[in-house]
């Protein structure tokens, strides 16, 4: 809820809701799909140790505190999917526990690795650019600057979305595994890490284009095209059982 309102106040109520309220629609699309799952799926009876499990970790959820709320949001989660019987229940379970890692916990392995991460896509862009590299530091193929790789540019959020779509597609449709699954599920981690460098590459073509492509509009604009690579592959991947539901 924080994350909302803080984009909210910084973009506007229109401008906001086109960019998702900063979050990505990927993870809205999955924390929808596991709430109605584990809603269709049928009542089970209540035992005590739902209730101790269950009420503090929706008093964390309720807190204005992301950590902690997409924390708790695991925590149960994982719990559901634990106890429940129900086929559909740890279905959802497994979506919403998987929406925790973008929010939470790809976070947390960022800043836990950070420099070895932001080297990674610097080496990237560098290589793109043809030019040099230290550390997360890319010079300008104009050389008129250099362009630093920061968290927010980093590669690994995107790949998180991917994993969360590609597990929810597969659960929403109760795909049956297969030896293509490896492909298209690289597929969809490597185009968006594609996409992130080509930007960042563009970006680091001179200080106008830099200026240009890190605009607020810009990024929204980015994170719908992701949103819609990583969606479409993961589809695709899924296509035989999806066509049969349709």
């Amino acid at each position: 809820m924080s994350r909302i309102v803080d984009e909210v106040a910084r973009l506007g109520l229109a401008f906001a809701v086109f960019g998702t309220l900063g979050v990505s629609v990927i993870v809205w699309i999955s924390l929808s799909a596991g709430i109605a799952l584990i809603l269709q799926s049928a009542p089970e009876d209540m035992k005590w140790l739902d209730l101790v499990v269950a009420i503090p970790c929706l008093l964390l959820i309720a807190l204005p505190y992301s950590p902690l709320s997409w924390i708790a949001l695991g925590a149960l989660s994982a719990y559901i999917f634990a106890m429940s019987d129900a086929a559909l229940t740890r279905q959802g379970a497994i979506i919403l526990l998987a929406a925790s890692v973008p929010m939470f916990w790809s976070r947390l392995l960022f800043k836990m690795f950070s420099t070895t991460i932001l080297s990674a896509d610097a080496i990237l862009v560098s290589w793109m650019l043809g030019t040099t590299r230290e550390g997360n530091v890319v010079e300008f193929a104009d050389k008129s600057g250099h362009l630093v790789v920061l968290a927010p540019c980093s590669s690994l959020a995107n790949v998180s979305l991917a994993i969360l779509c590609w597990i929810t597609v597969t659960r929403l449709v109760n795909h049956e595994q297969s030896k293509y699954d490896v492909f298209w599920f690289l597929s969809a981690c490597m185009s968006v890490i594609f996409i992130n460098t080509v930007r960042m590459a563009l970006m680091g073509m001179s200080e106008p284009f830099y200026n240009t492509l890190h605009s607020d509009i810009w990024s929204v604009v980015l994170s719908l095209l992701i949103s819609t690579v990583i969606i479409t592959i993961c589809l695709l991947g899924v296509r035989r059982e999806l066509f049969v539901r349709i």
